[in-house]
């Protein structure tokens, strides 16, 4: 367990981490400043995600509030979008910025956008994957000294259901970028926002997508350094 946690392959993932620290708190900078920039018209989050998806022929869509910050998110198995209170209330750059994003994934629902049909595939096996992954890989670290074939086979499947996850991480980002590219058109057709109150969004967005580009690149790093060490130990035998 110790060589695991601290081996020098751990310096591999040390940049992913670093980016995902920036990314964060570009998203919470970003989000706190569209908070303080109040739409001139005064819609609020709520209110604009309900004129999208009307708009869009998606009136069978509830939206429901949920507690937390930056807790928003569409729910296709239940066909409801779900928006924090900050973000249903508030008439913001931010708020909007987010709901309407939100509302992108109901339209992507709508329309059968492929991508999030895949993503929505991968779901349960991705549940499953993501909590066996590492516990497996490190029992196979354990075994691989006194029953090698046990601690391979233990091994590869960690490396297996991790790999699902590193695809679903990887198939989230055409979905999460197509959702914010629907939501400033909703947004720049519907002459609610001025231009100056659409780059506010545009920021929003585009700071939230960064944090899905960050957790991406922390897997990918985090899988190649356990194939680092999986080849390694697997070497050491022969």
């Amino acid at each position: 367990m110790f060589f695991f946690w601290w081996d020098p392959t751990l310096l591999i993932v040390i940049p992913g981490f670093i980016f995902s620290l920036i990314a964060q708190f570009k998203i919470r900078s970003a989000y706190r400043a569209g908070s303080a920039q109040m739409l001139r018209y005064g819609m609020t989050g709520g209110a604009v995600a309900r004129r999208i998806l009307d708009s869009n022929r998606l009136t069978h869509v509830n939206i429901e509030t949920v507690p937390g910050e930056l807790t928003d998110h569409y729910d296709p198995s239940a066909g409801v979008l779900r928006l924090s209170e900050a973000v249903w209330r508030g008439n913001n750059v931010a708020a909007v910025g987010v709901a309407a994003h939100e509302a992108g994934h109901a339209m992507q629902h709508g329309k059968k956008y492929w991508p999030l049909r895949l993503r929505m595939a991968l779901v349960p096996v991705t549940r499953i994957g993501a909590g066996l992954a590492m516990p497996l890989f490190l029992i196979g670290i354990l075994f691989a000294a006194l029953m090698p074939a046990m601690g391979e086979w233990l091994m590869f499947l960690g490396l297996s259901f991790y790999s699902l996850a590193v695809i679903f991480q990887l198939v989230t980002l055409p979905v999460e970028f197509n959702a914010s590219r629907r939501a400033m058109r909703c947004l720049a057709g519907s002459g609610t926002m001025s231009d100056e109150e659409l780059k506010g969004a545009r920021r929003v967005l585009n700071a939230a997508a960064m944090t899905y580009v960050a957790s991406l690149a922390v897997s990918l790093l985090t899988l190649f350094r356990l194939l680092l060490i999986a080849g390694s130990l697997t070497q050491r035998r022969r």
